[in-house]
């Protein structure tokens, strides 16, 4: 008995504690404001193509329908740990909870950073009135993030 508490004891020492996340409630608050900016978006992005403006071209309703198209798939990403919540509760693996909604605010980021850069296009080459240059532009502060991450360590 005492050596399987031993063994028990190294296996915890191995785990590593996460302080981040200590209980579900945490990672379901996450997904909570994750969600609020995707449907946020989504709605002024739903509006802008109900009611496109007079100077919008074929190219612009096309990335107004791709970035809702993306925002959507983020938004139903981001719900689905709420969803995942409450069809496995109660949980008889937390760690497998959490590695769930980990990949799935991950998986969501992708289109939501799609759906920044095609707004950031259109607000751009409405302004420029150049595709080429709006999208170098709206290049600009995704690299920025990409560089400061990257010297983060």
């Amino acid at each position: 008995m005492w050596n399987r508490q031993k063994l028990a004891d190294k296996d915890d020492e191995k785990i590593p504690n996460d302080k981040l996340t200590p209980d579900y409630g945490a990672l379901l608050r996450e997904s909570a404001i994750l969600t609020t900016f995707s449907v946020f978006l989504f709605g002024f992005l739903l509006n802008i193509s109900i009611n496109p403006p007079i100077g919008f071209i074929l190219i612009d309703k096309i990335m107004i329908l791709i970035a809702l198209f993306s925002i959507t798939i983020s938004a139903v990403l981001f719900i689905m740990p709420v969803i995942y919540h409450h069809l496995e509760y109660p949980y008889l693996d937390f760690d497998k909870f959490k590695k769930r909604t980990h990949r799935f605010t991950l998986f969501g980021l992708i289109p939501a950073l799609l759906t920044l850069f095609l707004g950031l296009q259109l607000a751009t080459r409405s302004l420029m009135g150049n595709f080429v240059v709006s999208s170098v532009l709206s290049i600009i502060p995704f690299a920025l993030i990409y560089v400061f991450y990257r010297l983060r360590k």
